[in-house]
């Protein structure tokens, strides 16, 4: 029976009662909080009144709800063995500053809804659920059962839906609302490694001595700033010069201070995600590069040599590390976090993203045999392996299908060298609700969403479930 549905039309007399819906939810502060955590609540009260509004509304609407110890918690409708899945989740980052409203007020201004967590991920996980309201309120026939999962600490550990994986089942296919359309179907491995260098016994310094030197708070982003203090350097005329020629020459700002018998350098770079590390400009190598030039000492003169010849391209190509895949693209290295000092040493935290074909395993072999060679130990490694789904999946060709009968537009086909949500699923995918062209504002201040693509999306989660469920 083929049946003819105007998705849009069904989301659209919904429209008012979904932006109130969102608004309740987004007033809900449910950012993570330890200190008040407990059996229940182990992300802390506000996510636990977050989980709990989300499943309250699933049992006024008439569907099976079950809150998993206060980690996650799911609303299903439907029967049957097949199980499809949407991952979505409540939890959000701290406000910040700089807002020019109440983040958690839920203001409607000029067709866009305000507030922390409007994007990221209440207002596309609302959607989902009218998405299943619509399909119950229709009548359509089902043969799966639909799944929506609500997560509570995506934004930290993802402790939420390991365990609650753990206690309920996987579903056979499902999607994630938490990133972009089209489709995210590949995203890398994602390496997080600490490269340790100790110097050689205490001799006599000869030269200049590096005494410490610090950049970077996060691994996954490019640090924009860099400071050095080198002892014996003298007079600082001659220097100046050097270095504001080296800054000028790489579009970099930097300044130079005498400090207790000490040059103090300070380097200003670009910051960018990880991900994309050729997008800033790595305010750490880049004073590598500079202090490499000077005639330091033997303690410290290996771990800026080794800074500033390995780590000049964010390809790997000076670790032996430059893989590249048709599915996902080039690997990426991100000098994340820098540290040295005289007396203990330093360390390079790196965060490296991989293509889906490439081996982590292997990875980790040549870059602790790189490492070795300069004098570092790879002392941690972590790796989080990458997430793909085949073009040709049956999964895929759906969501394509209802993407472009809804949009009119192409469902092209992303790789990404960020983590989604959907890597959580073992058949799944990133599926919206950020539409092409629109400013991601994620984690910014002033997080919106536009209602009209709230609504967009709730048509489009309807007849996707719809066509994955049937």
């Amino acid at each position: 029976m083929a049946l003819n549905i105007d998705w849009m039309n069904e989301a659209k007399k919904r429209k008012d009662d979904l932006v109130r819906d969102v608004q309740a939810l987004v007033r809900i502060p449910s950012v993570r909080d330890d200190e008040q955590a407990q059996p229940g609540a182990p992300f802390g009260p506000k996510v636990a009144e977050a989980l709990e509004h989300m499943l309250h509304r699933g049992r006024e609407e008439g569907f099976r709800v079950k809150n998993v110890d206060g980690f996650a918690g799911h609303i299903e409708m439907g029967h049957g063995e097949k199980l499809v899945g949407v991952l979505g989740h409540i939890d959000v980052v701290p406000p910040g500053d700089g807002w020019t409203m109440d983040p958690f007020a839920a203001d409607v201004r000029n067709g866009r809804l305000y507030g922390r967590g409007a994007i990221d991920d209440k207002g596309p996980t609302m959607a989902a659920f009218y998405a299943m309201k619509i399909i119950r309120d229709l009548g359509l026939p089902i043969g799966k059962r639909v799944r929506l999962i609500i997560g509570g600490d995506e934004e930290s550990d993802w402790r939420c839906v390991e365990h609650y994986f753990r206690h309920e089942e996987m579903p056979d296919v499902g999607f994630a609302p938490d990133a972009d359309f089209p489709i995210i179907h590949a995203e890398k491995g994602i390496i997080d490694a600490d490269l340790s260098y100790r110097p050689p016994g205490q001799e006599e310094a000869e030269g200049f001595a590096l005494a410490s030197f610090q950049a970077g708070r996060r691994y996954n982003m490019v640090p924009d700033a860099a400071e050095a203090v080198v002892e014996g350097a003298g007079r600082t005329e001659e220097l100046l010069g050097l270095y504001e020629q080296f800054c000028r020459e790489r579009g970099v700002k930097g300044s130079i201070r005498q400090s207790e018998g000490a040059v103090v350098f300070q380097l200003e770079g670009v910051s960018a995600h990880g991900a994309e590390p050729e997008r800033g400009k790595n305010a750490g190598v880049y004073l590598a590069q500079f202090l490499a030039s000077l005639p330091l000492d033997g303690q410290s003169r290996p771990f800026v040599q080794f800074l500033a010849s390995s780590f000049s391209d964010t390809r790997g190509q000076e670790l032996g590390l430059a893989y590249r895949d048709e599915q996902s693209g080039d690997l990426t290295v991100n000098v994340g976090v820098l540290s040295y000092n005289r007396r203990h040493g330093g360390t390079i935290g790196l965060n490296i993203r991989y293509p889906v074909t490439a081996d982590g395993d292997a990875i980790r072999r040549t870059l602790a045999g790189a490492a070795a060679e300069h004098g570092f130990a790879l002392s941690r490694f972590s790796d989080t392996k990458p997430h793909y789904i085949d073009p040709n999946h049956e999964l895929v060709r759906t969501l394509q299908r209802v993407y472009e009968e809804q949009t009119g537009e192409p469902a092209r086909l992303l790789a990404i060298g960020g983590g989604t949500y959907a890597r959580a699923l073992t058949a799944g995918v990133a599926f919206g609700a950020l539409f092409p062209g629109r400013p991601d504002v994620a984690h910014q201040k002033d997080e919106y969403i536009e209602i009209d693509d709230l609504v967009k999306a709730t048509a489009i989660y309807a007849q996707a479930i719809y066509e994955l469920a049937k």
